[in-house]
Formats: structure tokens, sequence, C-alpha cells
């Protein structure tokens, strides 16, 4: 698959940070490069997560590159979510997915994707 320019220069933003970042964090990075409206980052991020390369952090109306290149083929992921450095663990488990599948059969909800994300705070943050 081919990136088209803003899908790159996205990326790029979201590969070299270590929090989530919103839409309007990733504008504000990518000014200086021309991307001028909001619309053309919420593209390239549209595009991005289609491609199971950007993952949305529902709770935190936020976005983080992918860490797993083949989670979209489990279709759940976990995210552990600290609550003070906003640091983010993407977890891409069988026990996960045979979870939300039992969940699912249990509700009868046929799913296309789950994610799940747990907050707290992580161990570097409570021994501060």
């Amino acid at each position: 698959m081919e990136l088209s320019q803003n899908q790159k220069l996205v990326m790029s933003v979201l590969e070299n940070q270590a929090v989530p970042m919103s839409a309007y964090m990733i504008l504000e990075e990518l000014r200086k490069d021309g991307l001028k409206a909001p619309l053309q980052v919420y593209r390239a991020l549209e595009k991005l997560i289609s491609f199971g390369m950007v993952h949305r952090l529902e709770s935190l109306n936020a976005f983080i590159a992918c860490s797993h290149m083949h989670c979209e083929a489990s279709c759940s992921t976990a995210f552990v979510i600290c609550d003070r450095c906003e640091h983010v663990q993407e977890i891409c488990d069988d026990t996960i997915a045979a979870f939300l599948s039992s969940l699912a059969q249990k509700t009868k909800i046929k799913t296309s994707k789950s994610n799940i994300e747990l907050h707290g705070i992580c161990n570097s943050c409570s021994e501060v």
C-alpha cells in the first residue's frame, strides 16, 4: 500500500511520540509541513486506521501508532493507559480475543472489532 504525503507525515508524528495525540496536536506539529486544516489530518488518520497502522483511543479521543503489525488479524486489542504519564501499552493476545468471542456468543452479537481500554497508574508513576 502506498501512503499519501499527508498520511506519511501523520504517521511520522505518531511514531515519534511517546504519548497519544489528538488530531489537533498532530495538526499543530504538521503546520510547518503545510497542513493547515483539521480535515487533512482526520482524512489521513482515517486511512491509517483502515490500514491497521494507527489506533484510536476512544476514552482519550486520541491516536497512537500501532505497535503490533498483525493485531488487525485478531480483531481484539487491549490498551493499558497510565492516567499520569499517558504511556500506552498495546496488548494483542489470543486470550483477549477468545474471551471477547465467548462474550459475543453469550450475548448473541456479531462483532466486527473490539478494543479494551484499561486506565490506571503505571509502576513508574506509582513509585513517585
